[in-house]
């Protein structure tokens, strides 16, 4: 066996490049070479997996060329990607949405043989939880779906053990309590009333791990069953468990376009100061009462 590769901890002022300008954060490019998104590719890097010209590095923040430096993850070269996939998998319970696991669970990616580019998971499902899961190897795209700034709407259906009463419900829309900090608030419908289980729609933008399920367990709900059954504009719609389907140009581009939100009327500051009084304006040409001026 060879010498293992020497660590290094490059800071800004360490550049291994000639050329500052042509340098990018090795987070970013890891994720346009469709290996990870940028913070999957943070905790590579952090655990000594990431090497540039041999030198492996552990400080975020750390660049790299990619023209002249040879970068690796896992001993395995860095590339551009040269096309993106963006795919929709209706995920089953009992795989991993993860690109490998040491109990040596099946993954998600194990449902396209047919892709034989290297694609990674947009965001997470928890090993039981079924529905709508993205695919891509555009790392930019990802990190922009997964940014927490376009909060971008997330419906759920979820079984609950036994009857869910309307102050659960009003709960769970305005917002618990998770590891002291509250979540944002939801949308929250009953869609089924059962005999013994009923069901919910629960519609949220955040993305913490274990959110619904957390948030069913804050208000005493237990989760039988938790499927996502939409990513924005995207429907998982009667796509059978196990398959997946591309996304096309409109679907990608939309999903990633900033949400706009309302634009907020701008009040004159006379009009203002009138609310705030209680006057009201005078029509033009009218004189004030006698002995105002």
């Amino acid at each position: 066996m060879g010498a293992a590769a020497p660590i290094l901890r490059i800071s800004n002022c360490n550049r291994l490049p000639k050329d500052p300008h042509m340098q990018e954060r090795l987070q970013k490019l890891i994720s346009q070479a469709g290996i990870s998104s940028r913070r999957a590719a943070e905790e590579m890097i952090l655990a000594g997996r990431v090497t540039v010209n041999d030198v492996v590095v552990t400080e975020l923040g750390s660049k790299a060329d990619p023209a002249i430096d040879s970068i690796t993850v896992d001993g395995k070269p860095v590339r551009p990607v040269t096309s993106h996939l963006y795919i929709l998998l209706n995920k089953p319970a009992g795989y991993m949405t993860t690109l490998d696991d040491p109990e040596g669970r099946q993954l998600v990616t194990d449902l396209l043989p047919e892709i034989k580019e290297r694609v990674y998971p947009v965001g997470r499902l928890d090993y039981n939880t079924e529905g709508l899961l993205l695919l891509t190897n555009d790392g930019e795209w990802a990190n922009r779906l997964m940014h927490p700034r376009h909060e971008i709407d997330k419906e759920y259906h979820v079984r609950v053990r036994g009857k869910a009463h309307k102050s659960q419900i009003d709960q769970l829309a305005a917002g618990v309590l998770i590891d002291e900090k509250q979540t944002a608030p939801a949308t929250v419908k009953l869609i089924k009333d059962g005999e013994q289980n009923d069901w919910l729609s629960i519609t949220i933008h955040e993305g913490r791990n274990r959110q619904i399920r957390r948030m069913c367990e804050a208000v005493s709900l237990s989760v039988v069953r938790l499927k996502r059954v939409r990513y924005g504009s995207l429907e998982i719609g009667s796509l059978k468990p196990g398959l997946f389907r591309l996304l096309t140009q409109t679907e990608v581009s939309g999903l990633a376009a900033p949400r706009k939100k309302p634009v907020a009327e701008r009040i004159p500051k006379e009009r203002r100061e009138m609310k705030a009084t209680g006057l009201k304006r005078k029509p033009l040409g009218q004189s004030g009462p006698k002995g105002c001026q």
